[in-house]
């Protein structure tokens, strides 16, 4: 591998104009298709395999017309105080706004009349009206968006309170804040580690084509394939995030290369060589991670874990062929002050002194790390799972308010209705079936109300609502949810009908016990295909033994953070968060898939140079040391980017969007600085030269990657007279 990327290396660096034209050509060809694409993808989130999801698409295939894809809102008004809705004035400007909701776009399909559908409250002075498009939400322009604000407004300027929720509010996202900000953070903290804007600006430049390819691409790929046009926020955090760093340690160890003495040229292919070969086998951890997000069989969530694994993908190609190219074009710049700094005499490198730190009292570091980490992460006993819906939206949003209004007149239930199906071939025996399980139903305790059933044209399918009277997110909902199942079960046990329970709390219980199902066989694979890839590159058990079991520490750690802050509120004032709630269902898988994946990035960056020295002949303890002189610097810049980078999505306004951010930089910290930077060291000491060993048998039977670059190293030594000699190592 290290002879083979070196070969890449000095090709890209000899010839630069040819390896840029042709990364040009690519983003060229991945922005035209981007551009030719029509549509915006689905908006549609399928689950399949839950009863909740296989009660929607009965519902689809019995009633196609109740099931139409075209946005809605539901505009909720409440008469000004002292009034009812159902009063003269109140009542007329009600009338007014359903006209004006019917003209605010030539996309209006349909305006419910609150009065006339009898969605008003019992005290008349609340009431809501369903306004139908005829197009998707994603097809709705910021004219229809701006025409609606609108409407609203001018009922509010007389007099009444008018609030509005549903997809057709939802405009498109403004992106590029949190971007902005995790690359402004990143170029802050690529200056301060190398002390030169070129050597800064190589791994941003690298980033910038990685994630415009990507993004261009998925953008082309969701409109073709109608895929959920959520696929490329996770595509675009991670190719920032790994871009910058798998082109920091290429640019590191150039500089690192020059200071030993050698040309640019050779210089740039040893980098590729070594620091090439951990970027190649860390993005391949990082893949496998996310293409194993397939395995929970959710076409959202395997459709985010390819596209992500897409832009990793993209990122170590960037790499170990442009990163060389563009050494090539400014070689010395790159070296910043180095070159009139004097070698001798030098301050001892942080991370050389922090390494010194832990060899001196291994048993003490390793036993404070992991008590601390296990600390952090008792309040994961306590972890929730939820969907989003407007009740967790910030409280000064429009959504929220009418979520509220519509729980203070119409009862808390009402938000989270459930829908029963109640399904068989014989409309007899349907028939039959609604009335022994309405009848179960409407005794039951924590029943509001419960509807007539509703008969598709066929008679052998009908929709039974039930409104329980306590919030979507109340225990006493989900044991609602679970009475009506086994009554359903009984009753199809009776008549032989199929009973199915779909609704909000319903979704939510069945998705996660979806993902707790799934869980375990993700791990098993990720993990297991990762411990085969590390046995490959450190020729070691016990090494990704560690690797895995810190991975595990960190990502726990990770998730009693975000019980912490998300559910109960600890700091939430100082990360913005203005409501407290379930965590998103998809967050802790999507963060076990992202964090393993980088987990083995630090694993590989870090333990591969201290691999390296104790190939070349130093002691199990001196390797270790060689290895923090060397890499500590730029593991802690590259952990301090990631953060930089998903910590700035933690300024957005969507509660899933802060919580994922916040869950990958707080693991990121844990897993870089208390796992890899002090557990690692730690254990490694202890271990000494069993660390390195692997029984024969299977020594014999793997093939010898020499991630070391172990056969660069018989190449001639440069002169030490060299004019480089005289650099101080940044690396």
């Amino acid at each position: 591998m290290a002879t083979f990327l070196h070969r890449i290396g000095r090709r890209a660096f000899e010839r630069r104009w040819l390896v840029l034209l042709l990364w040009a050509v690519v983003l060229g060809v991945a922005g035209a298709a981007a551009a030719g694409s029509s549509g915006g993808g689905s908006s549609s989130v399928t689950l399949p395999g839950i009863e909740a999801q296989k009660a929607y698409d009965l519902l689809g295939k019995k009633f196609p017309a109740a099931n139409a894809e075209g946005a809605s809102a539901r505009v909720v008004v409440r008469a000004p105080d002292g009034q009812k809705l159902t009063g003269g004035k109140p009542k007329a400007e009600v009338k007014a706004l359903l006209k004006d909701l019917k003209q605010s776009s030539p996309r209006v399909a349909s305006v419910t009349d609150p009065f006339t559908a009898r969605t008003v409250s019992a005290d008349r002075t609340t009431g809501y009206a369903q306004v139908t498009y005829s197009a998707k939400a994603a097809d709705l322009t910021d004219a229809d968006h701006k025409h609606l604000d609108k409407v609203l407004e001018e009922a509010r300027g007389k007099g009444l309170t008018v609030e509005a929720s549903g997809t057709a509010l939802t405009a498109a996202a403004a992106g590029g804040s949190s971007e902005a900000v995790g690359f402004a953070l990143a170029a802050l903290i690529l200056v301060v580690t190398f002390g030169s804007f070129a050597a800064a600006g190589m791994p941003l430049a690298t980033a910038v084509v990685g994630v415009g390819i990507t993004i261009s691409s998925v953008t082309a790929l969701t409109a073709a394939l109608n895929l959920n046009s959520s696929t490329s926020a996770l595509a675009t955090m991670l190719g920032i995030a790994v871009g910058i760093d798998y082109a920091l340690f290429i640019v590191s160890r150039y500089r690192s290369e020059r200071a030993a003495g050698h040309d640019p040229g050779e210089a740039a292919a040893r980098a590729n060589g070594t620091a090439g070969s951990a970027v190649v086998f860390a993005g391949l951890t990082v893949v496998i991670a996310l293409v194993g997000l397939a395995v929970v069989n959710l076409p959202i969530l395997t459709a985010m874990g390819m596209a992500a694994a897409g832009a990793v993908v993209v990122a170590v190609l960037v790499a170990v062929t442009l990163v060389p190219a563009l050494l090539s074009l400014a070689p010395e710049r790159v070296l910043g002050r180095a070159r009139r700094r004097p070698k001798a005499p030098s301050k001892t490198p942080l991370g050389e002194r922090w390494a010194a730190f832990v060899l001196r009292r291994p048993w003490k570091v390793l036993l404070v790390a992991v008590a601390g980490l296990v600390l952090v992460a008792l309040p994961t006993t306590q972890l929730e799972l939820g969907l989003p819906d407007d009740g967790s939206k910030p409280p000064a949003t429009t959504e929220r308010k009418a979520y509220d209004m519509l729980a203070e007149s119409f009862g808390p239930g009402f938000n989270g209705p459930l829908t029963v199906v109640v399904n068989d071939t014989d409309p007899a025996a349907t028939k039959k079936a609604v009335g022994e399980l309405t009848d179960g139903i409407t005794g039951m305790k924590d029943v509001a109300a419960v509807s007539p059933a509703v008969y598709n044209p066929a008679g052998d399918t009908a929709i039974v609502t039930v409104v329980p009277k306590s919030a979507p997110t109340s225990e006493k909902t989900k044991t609602l949810v679970h009475d009506i199942r086994d009554r359903a079960a009984d009753t199809r046990a009776a008549t032989g009908a199929e009973g199915l329970v779909s609704g909000t709390t319903a979704l939510n219980l069945d998705v996660a016990a979806k993902f707790a199902s799934a869980i375990v066989p993700y791990l098993l694979l990720v993990v297991g295909l990762a411990f085969l890839v590390l046995i490959l590159v450190f020729r070691s058990l016990l090494v990704p033994l560690k690797a895995a079991l810190g991975f595990l520490l960190s990502v726990l750690a990770a998730f009693g953070a975000m019980v912490a802050v998300f559910q109960w509120g600890w700091f939430k004032d100082l990360f913005g968060l203005q409501t407290t709630g379930p965590i998103m269902s998809l967050v802790p898988i999507l963060t076990v898939g992202i964090v393993f994946g980088l987990a083995m990035d630090y694993q590989v960056f870090l333990v591969t140079r201290i691999r390296e020295s104790y190939v070349h002949g130093a002691g199990a303890r001196e390797a270790i040391t060689d290895g923090f002189r060397h890499s500590g610097k730029v593991v802690t810049a590259a952990a301090l980017i990631m953060t930089g980078v998903f910590g700035g999505f933690i300024g957005g306004d969507d509660a899933m969007i802060k919580s994922l951010g916040f869950g990958l930089a707080a693991a990121v910290l844990f897993d870089a600085f208390v796992v890899r930077m002090t557990i690692v060291p730690a254990v490694l000491a202890l271990l000494g030269d069993r660390a390195w060993s692997l029984p024969g048998w299977i020594d014999r039977r793997l093939p010898h990657v020499d991630i070391e670059g172990e056969k660069l190293a018989v190449a001639a030594e440069p002169a030490p007279a060299d004019a480089e000699a005289g650099f101080t190592h940044v690396g």
